[in-house]
């Protein structure tokens, strides 16, 4: 079986995060405040209303008069070539040009200011657990979710040519790659060395031929950097998936009947039973909850700028949940309308196709 085809030559180079974040961060602040001051009503009205649910936000619809061409443009993600992003990227978009970026808020980002159409981001992991810096930058950058991948995650590690096992001293890896391979680098005695990106340690290593170093990574890495597997399969636990989220400047279109996936962020007011009240709203219409997660609001408010919560709030949450069903059917849309009614904000990320891979197994 042929391997994952590597990104075309001659893309764009990612925009420096410093200057295009910035100007994207007030665009997206901007419009959340607006959208704060519309009310979370704004999302049960306008689905009300006939208007494409998907679209939906907390700070009203976005323009869907046009359907997404998957793969039409740049895909930006997370690190380098032979990176586990770029393998979901590659899933995801199979013919698409890449634009690798140096980190996760460049890459949201080159989508933002449009250098991509499209970014593949990691949201959470089966063993190492949720990426919250992604879920933070959900909220700080006005994009949608319009579907899913799972990767499997096969840890090598990889050193230069010729190193053998029992001279490494150090791995060098993203951090939670580190701690999917504890219990076996511990067992040898090979210290820990966190860095940004699996691939990029193996770009390290190779372009600075690091000696008695290892990088903990995919097998693609060691083939683009010239590296020598030592060992493959490390990790402690062999189901090993990582979970990504297409993201996209408009909502996905999604035929009729294909099994869903929607994505919400609200905040509550304080009082006891209100998690347990606004998550009812789903099990009383048998809606099946596949995540649930809660991140700190900060006073800036989740999109940067919006003040979301009353003034004499304190410490507050947000709380993101996936659900199972498309946001088009009446029973998703009865539940919504149920849970604006105790929120004191709501948006919609997205309605999106579930993951085909996941479905089957």
């Amino acid at each position: 079986m042929a391997g994952p085809k590597a990104p075309r030559a001659g893309g764009r180079p990612p925009a420096h995060p410093r200057g295009l974040a910035a100007r994207a961060r007030a665009a997206a602040a901007e419009k959340a405040v607006a959208g704060a001051q519309a009310g979370p009503l704004c999302v049960v009205r306008a689905v009300a209303a006939g208007a494409d649910p998907a679209g939906v936000s907390g700070r009203g619809m976005a323009a869907a008069d046009r359907p997404l061409r998957p793969g039409a443009g740049p895909q930006s993600y997370q690190g380098v070539p032979g990176a586990y992003s770029e393998q979901a990227s590659l899933t995801a978009y199979p013919d698409a040009e890449l634009l690798p970026c140096p980190d996760f808020e460049a890459a949201f980002t080159a989508v933002a200011e449009m250098a991509a159409d499209h970014a593949v981001m990691p949201v959470e992991n089966s063993l190492g657990g949720s990426i919250h810096d992604n879920y933070d930058l959900l909220m700080q950058y006005q994009l949608f979710i319009v579907g899913e991948v799972g990767v499997p995650v096969r840890h090598c590690l990889l050193a230069l040519p010729g190193t053998k096992l029992e001279d490494v001293e150090r791995a060098m890896s993203h951090p939670q790659a580190l701690f999917q391979t504890t219990g076996y680098l511990g067992e040898r005695g090979i210290r820990m060395e966190a860095v940004d990106d699996t691939a990029g340690a193996a770009q390290m290593i190779a372009e600075q031929g690091l000696e008695r170093c290892a990088a903990v990574a995919s097998s693609r890495a060691g083939e683009l950097y010239g590296l020598e597997v030592l060992d493959r399969d490390i990790q402690d636990n062999k189901d090993n998936v990582t979970r990504f989220v297409k993201l996209a400047r408009e909502p996905a279109v999604v035929d009729p009947g294909v099994p869903c996936k929607t994505s919400v962020v609200f905040a509550l007011e304080e009082g006891p039973g209100q998690l347990f009240k606004a998550l009812s709203v789903f099990a009383m219409r048998d809606i099946d909850l596949t995540k649930i997660e809660s991140r700190p609001l900060t006073r800036a408010g989740g999109p940067r700028g919006a003040n979301l919560l009353p003034e004499s709030r304190g410490f507050a949450v947000l709380f993101y949940v996936d659900f199972e069903g498309s946001l088009a059917t009446e029973n998703a849309q009865n539940a919504l309308r149920h849970l604006q009614e105790m929120t004191t904000f709501l948006r919609v990320l997205g309605s999106y196709e579930r993951d085909r891979d996941r479905r089957e197994r």
